[in-house]
């Protein structure tokens, strides 16, 4: 199956389990709530999303004669894609990402610590995934994504403090099926947003590595990011992690069926089928 398939069932998946969720714990007008409530924080997130990480990570904007910026412009250029502002983030730790709404309102960002860790070539396989990111417009598949779980989430938070509001005249509610659901659909809410995230790099990298001309700058490049990212950890905002090329901190056991990234080592092997 595509990912680009998994993507759009994990969607629908999620979309159902808000109706679900919603209709049993909320009744029509909790959902309706949550899902307005979501909706209005994940769309301005969405809208300035650029703006505000930029922001939040001091970036720098650069110009032309940067090595960085003429990279991201070259690629641009092979990939089809109007030219995004680039920016330089003054952290230590190698990594990169892409923002905005639409490849016309892009943003390339990137640390100092990745200029100065990579090669030229290592270089152009990390910009190539991040624009592939813009090609694909994964900022509104992720604030689609987003703005369900975000509702699912209040609509049971509203079950929790206010109880289900849904009446039913031929069978009284079960306390302990409502305390389950309550639990667990947040938690499956983040587990389905999290696979979309995952789908989403995957693609992500295919689409790179065909920018780029092939696969084996950016192996090279998530090797040298995930060895250097564990001595010099990025001091990234959670909210944000799922942005980055590799997750700024690691996640394993349970906690990394809600990892944002698919392991390091199942990107590379999936890149060198590639070749």
């Amino acid at each position: 199956m595509s990912n680009t398939v998994k993507t759009a069932l994990l969607l629908g998946v999620l979309s159902a389990l808000l109706l679900f969720i919603g209709e049993k714990l909320g009744g029509t007008q909790g959902m309706a709530i949550g899902f307005l409530f979501a909706a209005a924080t994940n769309f301005g997130s969405y809208w300035f999303s650029d703006k505000i990480v930029l922001r939040m990570y001091r970036a720098q904007e650069v110009g032309p004669g940067h090595r960085l910026y003429d990279t991201v412009a070259r690629l641009a250029v092979r990939a089809g894609l109007p030219q995004p502002r680039v920016y330089v983030i003054p952290d230590a730790s190698p990594n990169a990402f892409a923002t905005g709404r639409n490849p016309q309102h892009a943003a390339v960002a990137a640390t100092e610590g990745i200029l100065q860790v990579l090669n030229d070539e290592e270089l152009e396989g990390v910009l190539s995934h991040e624009l592939a990111h813009v090609k694909h417009r994964d900022i509104l598949i992720s604030s689609v994504a987003a703005t369900a779980a975000a509702a699912i989430m209040m609509v049971s938070r509203f079950a929790m403090f206010f109880g289900g509001s849904r009446s039913d005249d031929r069978e009284g509610s079960n306390p302990f099926a409502l305390i389950a659901t309550i639990i667990l659909a947040p938690i499956a809410a983040m587990l389905i947003q999290a696979a979309i995230s995952r789908s989403r790099e995957f693609d992500a990298d295919a689409g790179g590595a065909v920018i780029a001309g092939g696969p084996q700058g950016l192996v090279s490049a998530l090797r040298k990011i995930e060895a250097a990212s564990r001595a010099v950890p990025l001091d990234a905002n959670p909210a944000t992690a799922h942005m980055f090329i590799i997750k700024p901190f690691s996640a394993s056991g349970l906690l990394g069926l809600f990892s944002t990234h698919p392991p390091t080592e199942l990107r590379i092997e999936a890149l060198l089928r590639q070749d």
